[in-house]
């Protein structure tokens, strides 16, 4: 744990988190992840005292197990513990938190130990009469001494010897200073000698007085003994109830301190997800003072940092892997809530030259033994550091595309970082690697700490060694040592790669947009067959209601002029009742479509499941059902009409509210979509909505329905004094 803390430069900022725990401990936290992570949010929501600093109390259960006698101070160190979880009981918890705090029961023999001592750790007036009585006479016999110390002081015989009027205490006992020659008029004891020649006495008055003190001390120990064997032989009793609390404070107390932690600077918890997504937005490394926030995305297997020198390509990879590991561990860092972090078994960091004389192993070779671990890993993050260290780059270019790519079948992800181009245009084509490339302000000569994902970056050796003092001239003999077509040919692979990325991502776009319209074609298809097969059913019915219809007229004219005029009622009547359903075109509407509403025409500006919003030629916005949409071709005229202006008076506070409690998740929803657009057309940018924890059903479907609202622009849980995680604050 040490070693990847010191490689990824956290050592400090851990031990900052590890001063906020009650006790000394390992930051890692055992048990499910995800119900830590729920219980810590729970928790967060209340402004809770911080646990008092508690000693490890392992060897004091040990003691306890084999039937022996705790001191008093180690009993209290159960009692803190007991106290403070009495303390917790006092709050109306909800949710896992409260399952959590109900399931501590303390036995009650236990909890009226803790009324035995005050908050000094000292026995409590009437717990022992014995301890109380001697506790009494230890205070009266101090009383004595100080009086006969008094006394003796004004003493007008031993005055003249007396150095001041003041009772000193040299080594524990409290004493008088005199000259020489004291001894005519008092028989004492000298315990120590002053640097001015004087002597520190005991008076042998008040030496009696010391030997009753001790006496009494001593039997108040023998009595505290007592009662400390008593509390013992019931801790022992109750010995798996104090393993089982001695583990849930620590448990609480990493809650507690991780929360304190995040508070500091405003951090992040960011969960470890399934999903294999793993995005950084605006994360910030500890170790940096001022810090330049990074964003990138590495859900590929690899990513392969190139470019300038010292432009940042390990700290980016080092603050990939803290993440990773802050993560792991449920520690908040600083990087935005959107960040995403993938789950990883092991996380490993191949950073430093293993060169050692003492172990007879070269770089490479030690490079080789560190990879060669990889190879046994599953579910594994590697960070490498300039990969091609040790050895020629051209050869350990083609070996390590082969290692990279064997590992990548064993779901191992890695970061590289490297300064050679071969190697990363050999692996520019595989689909699992993302390049990203160090930028470099060439105007002025100097790294930008900016990234640049989908392409290789150059080195800037030439540069780089120009600004750090290394003469013109050198340079310029270095260049053509290095010669024009090894620059043109770095051009050319930088290039080829970057059209590489490009003509992919045309291709794959091609190939969405061909899938597109083949499920489009299909839907026609179908559509075509269904309407054939419906206007024949049609056809068919008019044939026989024309046929019934001419019979019954036939019938009419046969017959008398007022049975005719009865059959031709008949046949009029059957006529109208022949009824045919209206078949409508199947017309799929998108986004920026000219549509037709009612008497109104305008454009289409979103598409969410069966509804549209459309803005009309007036300027006017309304969401309605796409079925009640008709496409229109004519293009809106030219002269605009003047628009209607709506003002709406905002509150002082500078937000609206909308509270969804006990309502069911889709009248929620219906609620939330219609105050949302009230929201818009107000013209509002911020709005708070509380939906409450519950079951989290609630919580979830408005966290669906804000990922999909087109005029969402972000949402965040609200602070704790506005709900915290049981309300959102949406930004429009």
């Amino acid at each position: 744990m040490n070693e990847i803390l010191k490689k990824l430069d956290l050592s400090d900022y851990i031990d900052s988190f590890s001063k906020l725990l009650a006790r000394e401990k390992s930051i890692i936290l055992e048990g499910d992840i995800n119900l830590h992570h729920r219980l810590i949010s729970e928790l967060s929501k209340f402004d809770l005292k911080e646990p008092t600093k508690v000693a490890n109390l392992d060897n004091a259960l040990l003691h306890i197990q084999k039937q022996g006698i705790l001191k008093i101070y180690e009993i209290y160190e159960f009692i803190k513990i007991i106290k403070y979880f009495n303390y917790l009981k006092r709050f109306n918890f909800e949710g896992k938190l409260a399952d959590w705090i109900d399931r501590i029961i303390i036995p009650s023999e236990i909890n009226n130990i803790c009324d035995y001592f005050d908050e000094k750790e000292n026995l409590k007036q009437g717990v022992n009469e014995d301890y109380d009585a001697i506790k009494g006479a230890i205070y009266n016999n101090k009383q004595e001494i100080k009086q006969s110390l008094y006394k003796l002081i004004n003493n007008t015989k031993l005055r003249s010897y007396l150095v001041d009027s003041q009772v000193h205490y040299v080594n524990g006992e409290e004493c008088l200073l005199v000259r020489g020659g004291f001894n005519h008029v008092i028989k004492a004891t000298v315990l120590d000698r002053s640097n001015s020649g004087f002597f520190y006495v005991l008076p042998h008055s008040v030496s009696s007085l010391k030997q009753k003190q001790s006496d009494l001390i001593n039997k108040q120990e023998e009595i505290l003994l007592k009662v400390c064997k008593e509390i013992s032989s019931l801790f022992e009793k109750n010995l798996l109830f104090l393993k089982f609390i001695n583990k849930e404070f620590d448990r609480f107390d990493h809650y507690q301190a991780r929360i304190f932690f995040a508070k500091v600077g405003d951090k992040n918890f960011i969960l470890p997800n399934k999903k294999g997504k793993n995005k950084l937005v605006e994360f910030k490394h500890p170790a940096l003072h001022e810090a330049k926030p990074i964003s990138i995305d590495f859900t590929k297997s690899v990513v392969m940092i190139t470019g300038v020198n010292a432009g940042g390509k390990t700290m980016m990879l080092k603050s990939i892997l803290s993440a990773v590991f802050l993560s792991k561990y449920l520690l908040p860092y600083y990087t935005h809530h959107t960040s995403e972090i993938g789950t990883f078994k092991e996380i490993a960091a191949v950073l430093d030259d293993p060169q050692s004389v003492k172990n007879d192993i070269s770089t490479f070779a030690g490079r080789m033994v560190e990879f060669s671990k990889l190879f046994s890993s599953k579910s594994a993050i590697v960070g490498v550091d300039e990969i091609e260290l040790g050895t020629d780059s051209d050869e350990a270019a083609s070996l390590f595309k082969v290692i990279i790519e064997e590992l990548i079948q064993k779901d191992i992800k890695i970061i590289i970082t490297t300064h050679h181009k071969r190697l990363a245009s050999l692996m520019a084509s595989n689909e699992d690697v993302e390049l990203i490339a160090a930028l470099y302000d060439e105007e002025n000569q100097k790294p930008t700490y900016e990234f640049l994902q989908g392409t290789i970056g150059k080195s800037y050796a030439f540069e780089t060694a120009s600004r750090y003092g290394i003469p013109h001239n050198v340079i310029k003999k270095a260049k053509i040592v290095y010669g024009e077509d090894k620059d043109r040919l770095n051009e050319l692979i930088e290039r080829s790669s970057a059209l590489e990325i490009e003509y992919k991502q045309k291709i794959k776009k091609l190939e969405e947009e061909q899938e597109r319209f083949e499920r489009l074609n299909k839907n026609l298809k179908e559509a075509k067959e269904s309407l054939d097969e419906h206007i024949y059913e049609e056809k068919s019915k008019l044939h026989k209601e024309y046929k019934d219809a001419r019979d019954e007229a036939k019938k009419a004219i046969k017959a008398k002029v007022a049975v005719g005029h009865q059959h031709l009622n008949v046949a009029h009547a059957k006529a109208q009742s022949i009824k045919t359903e209206k078949v409508q075109e199947v017309v799929e509407l998108k986004v920026g479509d000219r549509v037709k509403y009612r008497n109104s025409k305008g454009e289409i500006i979103s598409i969410k499941g069966k509804k549209a919003f459309i803005e009309n030629d007036m300027g006017m916005k309304m969401q309605v059902l796409l079925s009640d949409l008709q496409r229109s071709g004519n293009p809106p005229k030219i002269k605009a009409k003047p628009k209607a202006s709506v003002n709406v008076q905002r509150p002082d506070t500078g937000h609206v509210k909308l509270d969804l409690h006990g309502q069911r998740a889709d009248e929620a929803i219906e609620n939330l979509d219609k105050f949302l657009s009230d929201a818009l057309i107000a013209g509002f940018d911020e709005v708070l909505v509380y939906h409450g924890i519950g079951t989290g059903k609630l919580s979830y479907a408005v966290k669906q329905f804000l990922d999909k609202h087109p005029r969402v622009k972000s949402y965040e849980d609200a602070h704790p004094s506005s709900g915290g995680f049981g309300a959102k604050v949406i930004k429009l």
